[in-house]
């Protein structure tokens, strides 16, 4: 049993270490804090003006209350015995603490509109930049570590914009008005308080390399954990299926510990910082005492000023801790921010030149130019193919897995562009084609539909949201979709679950085919299409794919017979190169590698 244990969190650990998540190692600078803040510049003219104002009446007022005690209320006031200024005092001290009350209620309500209008600003800002990311961005990473990117990290920024940035300004300033006027009570008491200050900066300077680090960490397990979670929810079938909750488990357990520990650790190292504060406070209170008691006795310095001292040190001490707090508030931003930059500097390998063509009518003809494509610069996907795809034309890709047939799809699309050569669509270079203008005349139909949350007209109405629900239910109708959509509960109204869960396979497809119908392309490919859908389904769509194909180009990457023989034109593919084509007929006569695959098929649906 220990043993089993043992394997098994070896295995956890081989799939924790090797995920391409990495630390980012950058050292901690002010220019990228400084590209963060720059999110506040659009309110940088009416709510940040606002804030800053109350923190200034804020900071005034405490600067002011000490001297008033000390200075005109012991030493003046108590003193010479005059009741009626000791009255006007009371009453200016009680008006202060009340103007710093309704300034702090502003503050705060302001900040915090301004925090959250940031964190929109952001996540609004990032999640548009993902979306316009080429499909090698989301080959690479998984669907957890992304959603963590736009979730956890930005709303670790909450606090830094809410509270962290003015807290920053309103300290420095404070800071800065309690040592002028510690100075200018007495410059001896201070210099001696003062003493501590270079012992507690180099102690603290020494822990923010690794505080920094620490907080990385726990972004990269917090991913981790995300992107394991998104996988075992989308794969729990096949998790059930193969009896591997206990596995599952186990690594869960694995990454959520690691997850825990790296949250400890850095909380320990940031729990370092307000001791060494108190610390600090201690030593130079006791200094305080020490030294201004001999002043006093010297007869140097009022009880009335020691009392205003005592008052300014002790403010002193609480925005130093503050100011720790603001810096690990930094630590923490920096590392999100370096996480949510990284994504924000990934440039698309597919983009739009600035002044792309913008394509009034497209008649679909496609021609592939020396075309030789790799996705990972190691394995050649298609090597050098030359291919003719005319107007109207069906043109169907057969051949074995990895034979290309998906890839020259995607190239069509430009999800992904050649490494050499060029492909044209009616005489244009794709690149040099608006890739909205181009994506607008495709439609691609997958072999696993993708089914949004909402109701079934919305998924139907996905390839054109300004059909109407006449539009809608004629699309279903010329695909064979309408009578098991009317029996629907609610029919075109019915509300789907994500990805379709209430749906049957068959019935996802049909929709899908709706949608692409409904979106009216000039080109439209289907990659194993249907794959997914019974024979009896199949029969019914044969006539519904002759509508959706008329007059325009379609690709089709099926191994069905029935949905490729009636191409125009079939491309047989193996190892990224073209080694047949032809129409059914003349590759049947050939007796090639596609009479191979035809009668392999046929031998295998009459074993069935």
């Amino acid at each position: 049993m220990k043993n089993e244990k043992r394997m098994m969190n070896e295995n956890v650990l081989k799939r924790f270490h090797y995920s391409t998540e990495q630390v980012i190692e950058k050292p901690f600078n002010w220019k990228q804090m400084l590209r963060l803040f720059s999110y506040m510049k659009p309110y940088r003219k009416t709510l940040l003006p606002l804030a800053i104002l109350m923190v200034l009446i804020t900071t005034a007022v405490r600067l002011i209350i000490p001297i008033l005690i000390g200075v005109y209320v012991l030493d003046k006031a108590i003193v010479d015995k005059d009741t009626g200024l000791l009255t006007i005092l009371i009453a200016a001290i009680a008006g202060l603490y009340t103007l710093s009350y309704v300034a702090n209620f502003l503050r705060i309500r302001w900040m915090n509109q301004l925090g959250q209008s940031v964190i929109y600003d952001l996540r609004k800002h990032l999640f548009t930049h993902v979306q316009n990311l080429s499909h090698r961005f989301f080959d690479q990473r998984s669907a957890g570590s992304i959603l963590v990117r736009i979730m956890n990290d930005i709303n670790s920024l909450q606090e830094l914009f809410t509270n962290g940035v003015i807290n920053l300004l309103m300290d420095i300033i404070l800071l800065i008005g309690i040592f002028a006027i510690l100075f200018s009570l007495s410059p001896e008491l201070t210099l001696a308080v003062m003493v501590i200050l270079p012992i507690m900066f180099f102690i603290s300077t020494s822990l923010r390399r690794n505080i920094r680090r620490s907080w990385q960490t726990v972004r990269l397990f917090q991913s981790k954990l995300n992107s394991h979670l998104n996988e075992s929810i989308q794969g729990i079938r096949v998790t059930q299926a193969f009896t591997q909750e206990k596995e599952n488990m186990s690594f869960f357990d694995g990454v959520n510990t690691e997850t825990f520990e790296s949250w400890r650790v850095a909380s320990q190292k940031n729990a370092m910082f307000r001791p060494l504060v108190e610390l600090t406070n201690a030593v130079g209170t006791a200094v305080l005492i020490w030294f201004g008691a001999s002043l006093i006795q010297n007869e140097t310095m009022t009880i009335g000023i020691f009392v205003s001292f005592a008052f300014y040190l002790g403010m002193f001490w609480e925005p130093i801790s503050r100011l720790g707090q603001v810096y690990n508030q930094l630590l923490m931003g920096m590392a999100s921010s370096e996480r949510i930059f990284e994504f924000l500097d990934e440039k698309p390998i597919v983009s739009e030149k600035k002044e792309a063509l913008h394509l009034e009518e497209v008649k679909g003809h496609i021609e592939f130019k020396d075309v030789v494509f790799s996705y990972d610069e190691k394995r050649t996907a298609l090597k050098g193919v030359n291919l003719e795809m005319k107007a109207g034309q069906t043109v169907a890709l057969v051949g074995h897995t990895g034979s290309g047939k998906t890839t020259i799809a995607n190239l069509i699309s430009r999800f992904y562009d050649p490494t050499s050569g060029e492909i044209l669509l009616d005489g244009h270079n794709l690149k040099d084609i608006s890739l909205k203008d181009l994506r607008q005349r495709i439609s691609v139909v997958l072999q696993e539909t993708f089914i949004f949350s909402g109701t079934i007209a919305d998924n139907i109405r996905f390839g054109n949201p300004f059909a109407t629900d006449e539009e809608v239910q004629k699309a279903a109708e010329a695909i064979g979709a309408h009578s098991f959509i009317e029996n629907l509960p609610n029919g075109y109204q019915t509300e789907v679950e994500e990805r379709g869960n209430i749906l049957s396979v068959g019935q996802r497809q049909l929709i899908s085919f709706a949608r692409a119908l409904l979106a009216d392309p000039r080109i439209i490919i289907l990659d194993e299409a249907t794959a997914s859908i019974d024979t009896e389904t199949e029969i019914k769509i044969q006539t519904a794919l002759k509508t959706l194909l008329e007059g325009r180009t379609a690709v089709i990457i099926a191994h069905r017979l029935s949905t490729i023989r009636e191409a125009d034109n079939i491309i047989v593919l193996d190892h990224g190169e073209i080694i047949e084509q032809g129409n059914h007929e003349e590759l049947m006569n050939l007796q090639g590698e596609y009479y191979q695959l035809i009668k392999a098929q046929f031998n295998m649906l009459n074993a069935v």
